[in-house]
């Protein structure tokens, strides 16, 4: 059997090594096109500005993600759900891809609205080219701010607005944008934590009731969170734990 086995490889070696010439040298059906990228002096103050620009405009793209998430409530609901987590001590269970997923489209749903605001007012005219690009962005971020405003704490605008050392402002108009998304971050990691708070109490008694069932029992080895999870899995689904928490995290929004 080796001896057809050896002739069989034999005879596909020979077949590839006349087969290699005509595929390699074959000429290609599609032309390439030749791309070159040239970087030359700058040789007067228009071509100075507008290499800032392209660095700049590169800079914000990068950021351009964490910016906007920063922006909407995508940072209370990943917190909280980290937080689930957390509680439920389910390891890596669901991976972080569901949790920070679930996030993102969970996220679009609460900011639809505030989207469709800043698509109709904001981008569609800029692209028809009704309004240049600093009103563009200045109608963008008007729902944008109204949205964060509500979401955020006067004390920890003020704390921020003190912080500046800047003239104190008589409405919300007055508000910087640099002010406000800083001061909106931090009330969002507060109400974040504030609902984590009260995810973790009913998960925490079932622990305390499991650790002292085990200790009673005499069973000091057993690790009390093995035997917990379960109990907590099950609580978890006989109340329908993601219903009610994702239903909680929407409402608070509005």
């Amino acid at each position: 059997m080796s001896k057809y086995q050896n002739i069989i490889r034999t005879a596909i070696v020979v077949l590839v090594l006349f087969m290699m010439p005509s595929y390699v040298w074959a000429a290609p059906l599609v032309p390439v096109p030749n791309v070159t990228i040239g970087v030359e002096n700058a040789t007067n103050p228009k071509d100075v500005a507008l290499s800032l620009q392209i660095l700049l405009t590169l800079t914000v793209l990068t950021l351009a993600p964490s910016i906007l998430i920063m922006m909407t409530s995508f940072t209370r609901i990943i917190v909280v759900l980290s937080f689930l987590r957390s509680a439920l001590a389910t390891q890596q269970m669901p991976p972080n891809q569901v949790l920070v997923g679930l996030a993102l489209f969970i996220t679009f749903f609460t900011m639809s609205p505030y989207l469709e605001e800043v698509n109709k007012d904001g981008l569609q005219p800029y692209l028809a080219g009704t309004v240049n690009q600093e009103m563009a962005i200045t109608a963008a971020l008007k729902p944008m701010r109204a949205f964060m405003f509500k979401q955020t704490r006067e004390n920890d605008l003020a704390l921020f607005v003190n912080l500046s050392e800047g003239p104190r402002p008589s409405s919300q108009d007055d508000v910087p944008t640099m002010t406000l998304i800083p001061s909106f971050i931090i009330s969002e990691l507060k109400t974040a934590f504030q609902i984590g708070f009260l995810i973790y109490i009913p998960f925490i008694v079932i622990d305390m009731v499991v650790a002292s069932t085990l200790m009673s029992m005499g069973m000091m080895m057993v690790p009390p969170a093995m035997i917990s999870l379960p109990f907590k899995l099950l609580l978890f689904i006989l109340v329908d734990g993601w219903h009610l928490l994702i239903s909680s995290l929407i409402a608070s929004f509005h």
